[in-house]
């Protein structure tokens, strides 16, 4: 973790070139030269960061306005390439961000000091723990009440104003606060740019959040600096190690060729290391059985031949962790393995069977570990080297027995959860993509079928309910062209509801099926009390009230199969051009099986009395 306070003394150019490390050793450069004072009012460090952020790939900025960011906010919207997202709260703009980053690859949002800091850190830290590239940027105080023993408002009432960035040194890969003011402050601007340009370096390197504070009297100074198009970053390709891959591979290909009934799981780290593809390659050329890890759906097409389902133990898709667990080998992509992915550390693996294959590392069994192998040239080396292997996907295809249909509904029976999935399915298309918020939607959701093209998300790891109103802005905002199905439960919907109204306001059409069974369903699978019982809302009520006639928007409660039917036909039909928010009023015990067993086992390991030692 890095981090940097913008001290001129520490930071002054030595001499007429400024250098920025531009990984593995390369080094851009940009020549130095003497200015006048004068300088084009629009050549501001703001304006600059806002064309730094679309350089990148950032169009869409989520933000909330205070005082300290203001100014700021003008030079963002004043770039033609950026568009200023305002949201209800600092949270919701975080998952925002988030959400945009899972579909851009980074996502960025602005909030001001302390207030705004501290109010979007469960989002940011959420982000880092899914291993996602999001930049946070906060407007800071004015350079002079730096070291003058002031109290400040916006912060807790100390005079040090260094609580909002120790914060974020845990959740973030990169901290910078340009906020020390001192006399050489035209060398100040001209380092800040170059330290936004390394922390762009690293959140590429790392795939995780970075933090920059930039103080409120700066942002909008003009410098000749900022004159001219920001110099292009360079980025050199970070690269495995020759003989250490090699090695890597004449070891895994030795100990998977060997196998009888070998197989191959998908993790949620093929994303951060952009090696999805080349995980299909070796898929094609091994001939195994395939499956996914939970928090890996949709980083695999679920259309490839010899793709299973879900491995997750007890609680994934039929037959798969039956084949999975009786195999002699697997390769694991990209893993992580956390109570919740294991069903209370239920799953019946053995590491001496195992090939581990990390973003730059492989473990094979108990043997060697091979260091600065990058996973995306591991599996395409390895796809040359393989045997091709169907004897597990052949003992899966005896084994399998489809999947049978939920009962029939009776005439206006109230609905049920299995008969709301059932017609969700049917939704898909690559043209559509999933939010899954936390909760029984992580399984029922995981049982959907996506079709080619179709985007899939969800927020395993940190499991923040919530999560899914936010995320859903932004992914949505981040594909237009994709139509947004989010499932949420009335629990994680009460926390974050807000910005529905920003979604109505930028004319997003993302369909919300809201399921109201009057509580935190999950919660109560794990460990039941009163405390997970939650006040009932009017929620259609309460999104046409934020509605209130402005932008598109339409609404329904539905109580049974025969009123789905209508609402999902009215949302893809006469309504496809509208936000869509669809209630439905299911039983509060009305659950997945995988949520009974999966809640009855973590609840199990939760409750392990303490080992003595």
């Amino acid at each position: 973790m890095d981090t940097s306070l913008s001290n001129p003394e520490k930071i002054n150019p030595t001499n007429t070139n400024v250098a920025c490390p531009a990984g593995n050793g390369s080094v851009s450069t940009v020549q130095g030269s003497h200015h006048s004072p004068a300088a084009n009012p629009d050549a501001t460090l703001g304006r600059h960061v806002a064309r730094r952020l679309v350089q990148i790939g950032v169009e869409d900025v989520f933000s909330v306005p205070g005082d300290f960011n203001l100014t700021l906010l003008d030079h963002l919207i004043a770039e033609p390439g950026l568009n200023n997202i305002g949201c209800c709260n600092e949270l919701n703009a975080g998952y925002a961000a988030d959400g945009y980053a899972r579909a851009r690859g980074v996502g960025a949002c602005v909030v001001t000091f302390t207030v705004g800091g501290l109010s979007v850190l469960n989002a940011i830290a959420g982000a880092y723990s899914e291993n996602l590239p999001l930049i946070c940027i906060v407007g800071g105080p004015n350079t002079n009440d730096y070291g003058t023993n002031r109290i400040l408002h916006h912060t807790i009432g100390l005079p040090d104003f260094s609580q909002e960035f120790r914060c974020f040194q845990t959740v973030t890969c990169y901290q910078t606060s340009c906020g020390l003011w001192m006399e050489a402050r035209f060398e100040l601007i001209l380092i800040t740019p170059l330290k936004f340009l390394i922390i762009h370096l690293h959140s590429s390197k790392e795939s995780k959040p970075v933090y920059i504070s930039i103080s409120c009297n700066l942002a909008g100074i003009p410098h000749p600096t900022f004159a001219r198009e920001p110099i292009p970053f360079s980025l050199s390709p970070r690269l495995s190690n020759k003989q250490g891959l090699e090695a890597a591979v004449d070891a895994a290909a030795a100990f998977l060729n060997k196998a009888v009934k070998p197989v191959m799981i998908g993790g949620p780290k093929l994303r951060v290391a952009k090696a999805c593809a080349a995980f299909v390659e070796l898929a094609d050329a091994s001939g195994y059985a395939l499956g996914v890890m939970p928090s890996a759906k949709g980083l695999v097409p679920e259309c490839h031949s010899h793709f299973m389902g879900t491995y997750w133990g007890a609680v994934g898709t039929p037959f798969c962790g039956e084949i999975v667990e009786s195999a002699d080998a697997y390769i694991f992509v990209g893993p992580i393995f956390n109570d919740y992915s294991s069903v209370g550390y239920s799953l019946l693996l053995k590491k001496e069977k195992a090939v581990i294959v990390q973003p730059d590392r492989v473990v094979i069994g108990h043997g060697p570990t091979f260091g600065c192998v990058l996973m995306k040239d591991f599996l395409q080396e390895l796809a040359k080297k393989i045997n091709k292997n169907t004897a597990a996907f052949e003992n899966y295809k005896r084994i399998f027995v489809p999947e049978g249909q939920p009962r029939k509904s009776e005439p206006k029976e109230p609905l049920r959860v299995n008969v709301l999935f059932q017609h969700i399915q049917k939704m898909l298309s690559s043209d559509t993509a999933v939010i899954a918020e936390t909760g029984d939607s992580w399984f029922n959701c995981q049982k959907l079928k996506l079709p080619e093209g179709c985007g899939y998300e969800f927020q395993m790891q940190y499991g923040s309910i919530g999560w899914s109103v936010g995320a859903t802005l932004g992914y949505a905002q981040s594909v237009p062209k994709k139509r947004v199905i989010a499932c949420i439960g009335d629990g994680s919907f009460q926390v974050t509801a807000q910005d529905v109204s920003t979604m109505i306001r930028c004319g997003q059409r993302t369909i919300i099926f809201l399921i109201n069974n009057g509580g935190y369903t999950i919660e109560v699978e794990i460990h039941d009390g009163p405390y997970n019982v939650i006040k009932n809302w009017n929620y259609t009520g309460l999104v046409d009230a934020i509605h209130n006639g402005e932008g598109k928007c339409w609404t329904a409660k539905v109580n049974c199969e025969e009123e789905l039917i209508a609402a999902i036909e009215t949302a893809t039909g006469e309504k496809q051009d509208c936000l869509c928010f669809i209630e439905l009023i299911v039983h509060k015990d009305d659950t997945s099986r995988e949520l009974l067993e999966w809640g009855s086992r973590v609840c199990s390991a939760n409750s392990r009395p303490p080992n003595p030692q």
